[in-house]
């Protein structure tokens, strides 16, 4: 699976301790609709992707007694292969039920259901839809437990 790097613990991005998954390709929509670069994680595309075994990331997750969820953000996940999402999504159910939280610029309406179709089988996956757009006010989501950046970001239990 090709991924830019690991987090194995944080305490920013979900209201429980946390694994982050950083992945490694977006087409940075957020910077074209605004026409300035705006995307925190932009510094993220100079990193060399990292081909990482399935079975590594399960192991490095389960094997750490602080992390109780496990994140996929940017660059933008929903840019990967869909088969690495649901094979890392597999490949963790086989051991745990902890949230697995999918950070994504994508407005709902932009993704192909399709896609979900992956998903059905999987439970507790949580997915915070929307871009970030300057200027917006942020807010608290209840789902996730922290302060979003935009207005129009929410996260949604999708299984």
């Amino acid at each position: 699976m090709q991924i830019l790097g690991i987090i194995n613990e944080d305490f920013v991005n979900f209201k429980k301790p946390c694994m982050v998954i950083e992945f490694p390709y977006c087409d940075f929509k957020c910077d074209k609709e605004n026409g300035t670069q705006i995307c925190q994680n932009y510094i993220l595309k100079r990193e060399p992707t990292i081909n990482i075994p399935v079975d590594i990331i399960t192991r490095l997750y389960t094997n750490n007694d602080i992390t109780k969820a496990i994140v996929f953000q940017g660059l933008e996940p929903f840019d990967s292969d869909t088969g690495d999402i649901i094979g890392l999504i597999s490949s963790l159910r086989l051991h745990t039920e902890d949230p697995i939280i999918i950070y994504t610029g994508y407005n709902k309406d932009e993704i192909n259901l399709e896609y979900f179709k992956g998903f059905n089988c999987f439970r507790n996956i949580i997915i915070k839809w929307g871009r970030y757009i300057p200027n917006q006010k942020s807010h608290y989501d209840e789902i996730l437990g922290v302060k979003l950046a935009s207005n129009n970001q929410y996260a949604e239990v999708i299984c």
